[in-house]
């Protein structure tokens, strides 16, 4: 109590300095002493924790306890005591409301009072071991900023090191949100216009702390003088910024102080920062997908309109981003954001800065929207204070050489919204740079940059802004379904103008490419494909497909030899080694282009021997297969010119009896024997030798008699077995091996079995067909007729017969329709219909005459006879594949015939005593497997 005593003595009532809290500057009421040993107002304190503050307000040392201990009641007693011995101490007692107000006004000051007076304010701020008494110097100091009108004089006081320091005194001790406030208003104030002062703030690694530690707690205003501190990334990081600084941006305006920036400015600009220097990737893609998720990307559209380039370019970088991660926001940036800001500040931003704009409005325009991509082209050219097109050509003479396709090719866009001109000097040297790029293989990245400019070029991109060329070239060949889904529906009347602009673009576009210095295109293109890097040669590919196909779209061009001369032979032996069906097609359209003009043609026809196999591959779903093979087939007499057989394997099975029946399925072959043998080969068309072809791999005995049928569901991996031991067997395929899974006794010998989901049908031994449920239920078809041969499509049965008659079943409804009647001869026998096959929606039947057997095919819908001739051979099997007509005949032939035409190409010799007794075709049409009546089992290659 000695200070006490002192005091009373002079008479003073001033309370003892261990009474005061240093936060409030009054009496305790409620004294805490932390474990640094300073005492605190509990109330304060406790505050001054909840702000986020972690450290002694007095020694700045950090608390590891943040539970406030009790109250100090030694010291609370002392005061106690010293109050009843003072008297009139009520004004030093806590009260949580009490604050100085600030003068409303500095207008009776005079210029040099101002001085003198901010002399001593700046004095209080700086000594005064009384907190209330510095905040107070505080609000002072911001009054005479606001309304003096003497920035530059005051600037001067302000910026000295002791007086930075007393701010940031401020900052770390006080818990009044209005002080806080000025004192961060003051210092972005005062250090915007002098570096110096930021240094003095950085210096101490602990002010920083304090300050983001005051911006994450909600003082939003501290970001601006966080922009000026230029803390490091991993600072950013470490303290975890980035949600506060996605609060600000979606703040008002009017929600923050009037200051040199806006803070909503500075943390777009920070945030642009953070993405663009996070070296890991993993901190700016997480503040890129938060961007995405919410509404932040809203307000980084509008922030395109700050007042600053720096903050236009912060947010545009963080917006191009955004693009790149997720290519559907763009569709948003570009219905909101307005261009002719960015635009006009092209011209005050550096190299780097200018190639992003560039890149962000060339990722702009990949909408799926033709019509919008067009509105916003138009926009990029016409809005802004100078010519854009201009000011990108200049650009593009100075760009480093992987930047330059992407200039190029928005400014050639840009060009092309009017009518192509015989000359113009940015198309010149847009298409001079692209063409230029494709053969720079010194450098892979402009070459890259340059195929993936000329993809997107074609116009067509999905809703998240990937090109749609691809797609589109493998629709144009019949292959791809799904193209439309890739675009963004709409009803029929937009679908119809999108598809039409499209069209439009596409078509101007090309032309452009294609007559540039007479097809310069072509020969950069073929450079381009020759490119070690896979990327590369793929957009080559791409390209250079488009550019070809659209030869047949334009009107004259001339430059068909040059692409023909560059293009044909690296497109037919890509045709011919590609493994992906994708890359084939594609090729396939490329190469359609070459047989529209006579000399195409002419040149193409040398590769057609070597086109035709794989021709066949895509006839089914491809038009343009169908019709490149119907041109070359125009006038070929010999059919060596396109289709060749020859004999791949054979394997002599004698010992096993006639083979009876044979059927493909994906890479195996099965055969069944007449002494009730099941052989499984592999029967792959490896071109690897006889070996590769076919090689017996499981020899299975459980028929006792004869195997007259074999029958493989294409649906699934089961093969079905009918004997003459009268038992239909299930087998389940696996890689490894075939083995029985259910035995169905028939109690006849089944013949010529066919299996359709839950029931099997086959002749028996006597009339009729059975038609048999896997649950035992069994009735007799067409009782009265002889059976001699089946076969089973969509339902329908239809049966040739030992009287000559053809018959259509329905299985459902049971009616029986009779498409050739029978005949009453008494050797009717000599007449019968010995093969029956139904393909395309043609029935195709052999029977037996006294010349050798008569062909007929009809109509399956209408049973209308189509066509009917007489073969010298009696025909005992029959094989109908998409190009030809295989006849197995009795003195050991096949002929084989076009299925179009209906003439005889040529003869495979397959024995000189035997019969053929079954045929079967894989599923590609390229293996054609025979079974001879004296026990060969051969393989032959179409190709």
């Amino acid at each position: 109590m000695e200070d006490t005593e002192i005091q009373l003595s002079n008479g003073k009532h001033t309370p003892p300095k261990d009474f005061v809290c240093p936060i409030t500057t009054l009496i305790f009421n409620d004294p805490v002493t932390l474990e640094t040993g300073q005492t605190y107002e509990r109330k304060a304190i406790q505050e001054w924790i909840d702000r986020g503050n972690y450290t002694c307000p007095i020694t700045h040392q950090k608390l590891h306890n943040l539970q406030l201990p009790k109250t100090n009641y030694v010291l609370k007693r002392l005061i106690a005591s010293w109050k009843e011995l003072t008297p009139c101490n009520d004004q030093f007692e806590y009260q949580e409301t009490n604050y100085v107000n600030v003068p409303q006004s500095v207008s009776e000051y005079s210029p040099n009072n101002v001085i003198n007076e901010l002399r001593l304010v700046i004095t209080d701020l700086c000594t005064s071991q009384v907190l209330k008494k510095a905040e107070l110097a505080v609000l002072k100091i911001e009054r005479f900023w606001q309304e003096a009108k003497m920035e530059a004089e005051i600037q001067s006081l302000l910026s000295k090191p002791p007086v930075v320091n007393g701010f940031v005194e401020i900052l770390f001790n006080s818990v009044e949100t209005r002080v806080l406030k000025a004192t961060v208003f003051l210092l972005c104030e005062v250090g915007s216009r002098d570096s110096d002062v930021i240094s003095t703030l950085t210096r101490v690694y602990s002010d920083v702390e304090c300050i983001i530690s005051l911006f994450k707690n909600g003082l939003f205003e501290a970001v601006v003088l966080i922009y000026l501190l230029r803390p490091s990334i991993s600072t950013f990081l470490q303290m975890d910024m980035v949600n506060k600084l996605l609060t600000v941006v979606q703040k008002r305006d009017d929600e923050f102080l009037k200051m040199f920036m806006n803070p909503k400015a500075a943390s777009v600009i920070l945030l642009a920062q953070i993405i663009e220097n996070d070296d890991d990737n993993g901190a700016s893609l997480e503040v890129i997908k938060s961007i995405i998720s919410g509404k932040a990307i809203i307000c980084i559209i509008q922030c395109l309109e700050l007042e600053s380039a720096e903050e236009r370019i912060a947010a545009m970088k963080i917006l191009l981003r955004c693009i790149q991660e997720d290519g559907k926001c763009r569709n948003v940036i570009a219905d909101k954001a307005e261009l002719a800001p960015v635009l006009e500040c092209f011209l005050e931003v550096n190299d780097q800065e200018q190639f992003e704009i560039v890149q962000f409005l060339s990722e702009l325009v990949k909408l799926n929207r033709r019509t919008f991509n067009n509105q916003i082209l138009h926009i990029i050219k016409d809005e802004g204070t100078y010519s854009t097109m201009h000011t990108l050509l200049t650009h593009l003479q100075t760009a480093h050489t992987d930047q330059s396709p992407i200039i190029a090719g928005l400014l050639l866009q840009l060009d092309l919204l009017v009518e192509p001109r015989k000359m113009s000097i940015y198309r010149e040297e847009a298409i001079d740079n692209l063409i230029s790029c494709l053969n720079n293989s010194d450098s892979p990245s402009a070459q890259l940059a340059a195929a993936d400019t000329l993809l997107a070029l074609q116009g067509r991109f999905s809703y998240s802004g990937k090109p749609l060329v691809r797609k589109f070239l493998l629709k144009r060949a019949g292959i791809d379904k799904n193209y439309r889904s890739s675009m963004r529906s709409g009803d029929d009347q937009e679908t119809m103008e999108e598809e039409k602009a499209a069209q439009e673009w596409e078509k101007k576009m090309a032309y452009v490419l294609v007559n540039h210095e007479a097809g310069l295109i072509f020969e950069a293109l073929a450079e381009g494909l020759k490119s070690r890097h896979a990327e590369i040669c793929l957009g080559c590919f791409v390209s250079a497909t488009w550019l070809l196909n659209m030869l047949t779209h334009l009107p004259e061009t001339g430059v068909q030899e040059i692409a023909r001369a560059c293009l044909l032979k690296r497109f037919v032996s890509i045709f011919k080694s590609a493994k992906d069906t994708e890359d084939k097609t594609i090729s396939m359209l490329a190469l359609s282009s070459f047989i529209h003009d006579s000399d195409g043609l002419r040149d193409i026809t040398i590769y057609k021997k070597d086109i035709s196999k794989g021709l066949r591959e895509f006839k089914k779903s491809s038009t343009v297969a169908f019709e490149m093979l119907k041109v070359f087939s125009e006038g070929s007499e010999s059919s060596i010119e396109l289709w060749n057989h020859r004999e791949l394997a054979q394997e002599d099975c004698s010992i096993n009896g006639i083979v009876l029946s044979i059927v493909c399925h994906k890479n195996k072959i099965f055969s069944g024997h007449s002494d009730g043998t099941i052989k499984v080969w592999t029967g792959k068309n490896t071109g690897k030798g006889k070996d590769n072809v076919l090689r017996l791999t499981q020899e299975i005995r459980e028929h006792t008699k004869a195997v007259t049928s074999l029958t493989v569901l294409q649906s699934g991996d089961t093969l079905y077995s009918g004997s003459h031991d009268k038992t239909i067997r299930v087998w389940s395929i696996n890689k490894e091996d075939v083995y029985c899974e259910e035995v169905y006794d028939m109690k006849e010998h089944v013949n010529n079995l066919l299996v359709a989901n839950s029931i099997a049908c086959f002749i028996p031994q006597g009339n009729g067909i059975k038609v048999n449920s896997w649950s035992g239920e069994s009735k007799l078809l067409n009782p009265s007729k002889v059976v001699k041969c089946l076969t089973l499509v969509n339902g329908r049965l239809y049966c040739g017969c030992l009287d000559n008659s053809i018959q259509d079943i329905d299985l459902a409804s049971g009616t029986l329709t009779s498409v050739q009647s029978g005949s009453r001869k008494l050797l009717a026998k000599g007449n019968r219909v010995n093969v029956l096959q139904v393909h395309d929606g043609l029935i195709y039947a052999a029977s037996s005459s006294m010349e050798g057997s008569a062909f007929k095919i009809w109509n399956a819908s209408t049973y209308d006879l189509v066509y009917s001739m007489s073969l010298t051979s009696e025909v005992r099997t029959m094989a109908v594949s998409s190009e030809f007509i295989y006849f197995g005949c009795k003195p050991g032939i096949v002929e084989v015939w076009c299925r179009n035409k209906l003439v005889k190409k040529e003869t495979l010799q397959i024995g000189t005593n035997c019969k053929v007794m079954c045929m079967a075709l894989d599923e590609n049409e390229d293996i054609l497997v025979i079974g001879t009546s004296d026990g060969k089992v051969q393989v032959w290659g179409v190709s």
